[in-house]
């Protein structure tokens, strides 16, 4: 028999690998993500961080890494790779992963989190959401955080101007070449090797493995969350770090 766990870790390297194909600075990403959360949980006893869009728990098990003594929440819609996760989760690791669907109805309560979150954070994972959907969920999250709590979100925002935005997507590729992540495997291949990869069907059901991934895919602008999460209730909202229209954005409850 397959050792889960390992095979698990497996793909998750593999996907972090492909996503370094879209996201050639996403070592930086995290670490940027990661130094907020530590700043923001430093003097809690017992912080609760949630990752929201966690897929197989790539940020949450370094936010583990940075803040041992937090307990994670990873909540994502799709039960693959939530699997993956959960099979290489580290030993005794207060992670929990919970499936739902952000701003559908109940998934707040679905999330199980048990008191105020101190931050709420995530990668590449929201630009899925429909801007009415996005926009609830962010009057959800500034409803669950505490004063002082952030969110924490990095991703690719787009370029309002058509001029601008061309030449975002110059520097991306530009940077990737350099960082020699190109020829990196796309999102669709991980995808269908995963589909048909035999240790992964010993380990997970056909429903699983064929649930449908991505969804609605928006291209919003930084100044449209900007706007969208002060009126959802954050006092404090900025751009703390960017690479072209490769972002992190903090918002301060």
């Amino acid at each position: 028999m397959a050792d889960h766990a390992a095979v698990a870790a497996e793909w998750i390297e593999r996907w972090d690998r492909q996503q370094e194909h879209y996201i050639a600075g996403r070592a930086e990403r995290f670490q940027v993500i990661g130094d907020v959360v530590e700043r923001v949980c430093a003097a809690v006893d017992a912080p609760v961080v949630v990752d929201l869009g966690c897929g197989p728990g790539s940020l949450s098990t370094r936010l583990h890494e940075r803040v041992p003594h937090a307990r994670i929440v990873g909540v994502d819609v799709n039960p693959f790779l939530l699997s993956l996760a959960r099979h290489a989760r580290p030993e005794r690791a207060p992670i929990d992963y919970v499936l739902t669907e952000l701003g559908t109805p109940g998934w707040v309560e679905q999330v199980g989190a048990g008191r105020e979150w101190d931050a709420a954070v995530s990668t590449t994972a929201l630009h899925w959401l429909e801007p009415d959907r996005l926009q609830s969920v962010y009057a959800d999250v500034a409803g669950l955080i505490r004063p002082g709590g952030v969110l924490v979100n990095g991703d690719h925002l787009h370029y309002e101007r058509p001029v601008l935005r061309e030449l975002a997507e110059f520097v991306r590729d530009r940077r990737a070449e350099r960082a020699g992540v190109l020829e990196n495997e796309d999102w669709s291949t991980w995808w269908t090797d995963a589909r048909s990869n035999p240790l992964l069907r010993e380990m997970f059901t056909e429903g699983e493995l064929t649930t449908k991934a991505g969804g609605y895919g928006n291209d919003l602008s930084a100044r449209w969350h900007e706007e969208a999460l002060r009126e959802a209730g954050f006092s404090d909202v900025g751009v703390l770090w960017q690479y072209g229209d490769d972002y992190v954005m903090v918002a301060v409850r």
